[in-house]
């Protein structure tokens, strides 16, 4: 399970690096479809990049998992809303909702409910 937990933690990680670094045209597309103001994108943005990077130390120091995968595993649940909101189709509320599943996962393993 520990294996599991870990690359979850680095999928998670991994993915929301990529997108906010390397993918940050089309974030900016998104909050203005989202009608989200560019404060929020920055304030959401450099807190999902610290959240990334507490779970990578995670792997390391294992108590700093269970907060950051509950707090990102919210992000992906507002991610859900806004898609929902626009009526975006299926294949874009899928990215989060791959992550949000992750971060569940990763939550519960942390905290031993699973």
């Amino acid at each position: 399970m520990t294996n599991l937990l870990i690359l979850a933690q680095i999928i998670v990680a991994a993915s929301v690096a990529y997108v906010w670094i390397f993918r940050y045209d089309v974030i900016i597309k998104e909050f203005k479809q989202f009608g989200l103001s560019d404060l929020t994108r920055t304030f959401v943005g450099a807190v999902k990049v610290s959240l990334a990077t507490l779970l990578v130390a995670g792997i390391w120091f294992p108590t700093l998992v269970a907060i950051p995968a509950i707090l990102m595993g919210l992000f992906m649940v507002a991610a859900q809303y806004f898609h929902f909101k626009i009526k975006n189709p299926f294949i874009k509320h899928l990215p989060s909702l791959v992550l949000l599943i992750l971060c569940a996962f990763i939550a519960l393993v942390s905290m031993n409910i699973i």
